[in-house]
């Protein structure tokens, strides 16, 4: 019962944002870029079909954009919201179908990661952006070397629990929260989560539909303001949400298909790129963050 209460929770939201941005689409087709339609398309297939085994699409469409010079600066993080949030929401549902999961951990999670971005984002933007990168670097790095000493027997980590209950469902709803705030300043929820479904004992499988469910909610509730405020680029949006709806489907079979051991491979493998990851964007804002405090010469 609670599963199929998130379910129409997310069927509704998804239905108010798509007749938001299927009418905007429409109505404003006249002003599509010239950018060439497979490339936008390809895009989305691919960095959605690396998001639904966990990687994450923003950075890869981040990259992508700004080294074709296909979507405006200024309006990147609107556009890739709102192009990826039917693909996300596809995510959802298909794992929430496919994979068995205790509706209580699955409930709390997927609700604590949004309210966490609407009532935390104030909190978080007011913090600065490196030390949170170094922090979670840092986290991730310890979970990345704690999951490969469990795949080589030298310490006992992970498990094959479907939810959590006590001290431990609590502590990953309060995380979920927490790491539901800091998505809001681009830092993603899936590798935290699989991170924390992981360390907690939970089988590496159970980590897709929360993290999905979580996601998908949170951009399903968000991207309708980007739509509204014109703060998107409509035919690079349609094509990611073509193209990622395709690979998404795909991707979902490969890993409904991986055997637990391979599972275990694929979250060391996105918790330790995203920490690496972590590290290189720490850098980069602390230097903007230096140059943005040092005094300014005067003539």
């Amino acid at each position: 019962m609670m599963t199929l209460i998130l379910k129409s929770a997310l069927g509704l939201m998804s239905t108010f944002f798509g007749f938001f941005y299927i009418r905007d689409e429409i109505r404003n087709r006249e002003t599509f870029s010239d950018k060439p339609w497979p490339v936008l398309a390809g895009t989305g297939f691919i960095t959605n079909l690396l998001d639904t085994l966990g990687i994450g699409s923003f950075a890869q469409q981040t990259a992508i954009f700004k080294f074709f010079k296909l979507v405006d600066d200024r309006i990147i993080p609107g556009t890739m919201n709102v192009g990826n949030t039917f693909p996300t929401v596809v995510q959802a549902f298909i794992f929430m179908t496919a994979v068995k999961v205790d509706p209580v951990t699955l409930v709390a999670m997927s609700v604590a990661a949004p309210t966490g971005a609407v009532l935390g984002a104030g909190v978080v933007a007011r913090m600065e952006r490196y030390k949170i990168q170094l922090g979670m670097g840092i986290g991730l790095l310890v979970v990345a070397l704690a999951i490969i000493a469990g795949q080589l027997n030298l310490m006992p980590l992970g498990g094959e629990a479907i939810g959590l209950s006590g001290w431990k469902l609590i502590l990953i709803t309060v995380l979920s929260f927490v790491f539901g705030a800091l998505q809001t300043i681009g830092i993603g929820f899936y590798a935290p989560c699989m991170a924390m479904v992981y360390a907690l004992g939970m089988h590496p499988l159970t980590a897709f539909p929360i993290m999905m469910t979580a996601t998908a909610m949170l951009m399903a509730a968000g991207s309708t303001r980007f739509v509204t405020a014109n703060a998107y680029d409509r035919k690079t949006a349609i094509c990611l949400t073509i193209g990622g709806v395709i690979g998404v489907i795909i991707a979902a079979y490969i890993v409904k298909s991986l055997p637990l051991i391979v599972l275990k491979w694929v979250v060391f493998t996105v918790v330790l790129y995203t920490s690496v990851w972590m590290f290189i964007s720490a850098s980069q804002s602390k230097k903007a963050h230096e140059k943005e405090g040092a005094p300014q010469k005067t003539a």
